[in-house]
This record gives C-alpha cells, sequence and structure tokens, in this order.
C-alpha cells in the first residue's frame, strides 16, 4: 500500500478535515476584527498626532506630566510644566495625548 493512502484512511479524506479547521479559522477571524484590527488603527492614529506635534501645543504623558511643548528634537521633546515654568525633556514614545483647545476651555 501506498503511504498517502494509509495517510488519507486515518484522516478521513480529504473534505472531512476541513471542517476540523473552519473553528480555528473562525475564530482567528473573530480576533482579527475585534482585537488586532483596532489596535492596529489606534496605534496609526497615535504616530499619526506624534508626526504633527509642534511647538506650542498641550500634551499629557504616558507618566500623567501635563505641559506645553517648548522645544521638538528628533526623538525627544521639551516640554514647560506648570506652575514653576519647569522645563523636562521626555521622549516622543512618551506622550500619550494631544490636548484640544475644547478640552483646555473646560
Amino acid at each position: 500500500m501506498n503511504i498517502f493512502a494509509i495517510f488519507a484512511m486515518q484522516f478521513g479524506g480529504g473534505s472531512a478535515s476541513w471542517l476540523g479547521f473552519a473553528p480555528l479559522i473562525f475564530i482567528f477571524a473573530i480576533f482579527y476584527f475585534l482585537l488586532i484590527m483596532p489596535q492596529q488603527r489606534r496605534q496609526k492614529k497615535w504616530q499619526q498626532m506624534l508626526q504633527e506635534l509642534k511647538t506650542g501645543d498641550k500634551v499629557t504623558t504616558t507618566g500623567g506630566i501635563r505641559g506645553t511643548i517648548v522645544a521638538l528634537k528628533e526623538d525627544s521633546l521639551h516640554l514647560r510644566v506648570p506652575p514653576d515654568n519647569l522645563r523636562i525633556e521626555v521622549s516622543r514614545g512618551a506622550i500619550a495625548s494631544m490636548t484640544t483647545p475644547d478640552e483646555v476651555a473646560k
């Protein structure tokens, strides 16, 4: 007997074995559309925000420090932090969000 014939007999033909993979493919599709794709969108939006930073923008770091951008470098930026107008240097990756003028008015 041929080795392929033995393999086919053990695993039950071609079409029946694909039915065993259908739930796995379905679960992967659900994970992709519910977890992976939204995270990729968030990452792309965050990268866009980092590229558009300019002096005078009000930002919040991942550590919760709020300040105004005073100077930009390639991989870092300088923030002026109230109330003493302290100037600190932070990495661009540490910026969590940019505060819009509407949020400042509140």
